[in-house]
């Protein structure tokens, strides 16, 4: 029996003062917060600080934990090939600090939106259970397990 593997990743999801929402467009997932895989010796608040800044350009802080979702499907990577292992995400409502939008070589655009147009955005099953989820924070950190293939299916989903 070899070790478990999963994949440790963190969303941000960053206001600004006027209540807008920070959002990225990615080249295979479509519209979408920032974030994405903790590296090794990092920590959760400093991964997604560091995707928040590597993605969009901006400095943020941590307000608060608000989601943690296991996407538990085995699926295959966008290059058809490599097996992808269970997901483990943290998503953190963050408070824009600083900084010029700019985009990466992960992101095609970065724009503000009002948080009441947000979900006009998100195309991916995934992404609106999890922005529907920042939208509605009430302080109580929601928990859901889902797969995302052969469709999008959650599988639990209560606060924790």
């Amino acid at each position: 029996m070899g070790w478990p593997t999963h994949i440790v990743a963190a969303g941000g999801f960053v206001f600004d003062k006027k209540g807008n929402i920070l959002i990225v467009k990615t080249h295979n997932r479509g519209w979408d917060c920032t974030g994405g895989q903790i590296e090794v010796g990092e920590n959760l608040e400093e991964g997604v600080l560091r995707e928040i800044m590597e993605e969009s350009g901006v400095k943020a802080s941590v307000r608060c934990l608000s989601g943690v979702y296991s996407n538990v499907g085995q699926n295959i990577y966008y290059d058809g090939i490599t097996p992808v292992p269970t997901k483990v995400i943290f998503d953190f409502i963050c408070d824009y600090e600083e900084g010029e939008l700019t985009t990466s070589n992960e992101t095609s655009e970065v724009i503000w939106v009002p948080k009441e147009k947000v979900l006009e955005y998100i195309t991916s099953p995934a992404g609106l259970l999890r922005f529907k989820n920042i939208l509605d924070f009430d302080g109580k950190v929601f928990y859901s397990s889902y797969v995302t293939q052969p469709e999008f299916k959650i599988l639990s989903s209560r606060c924790i």
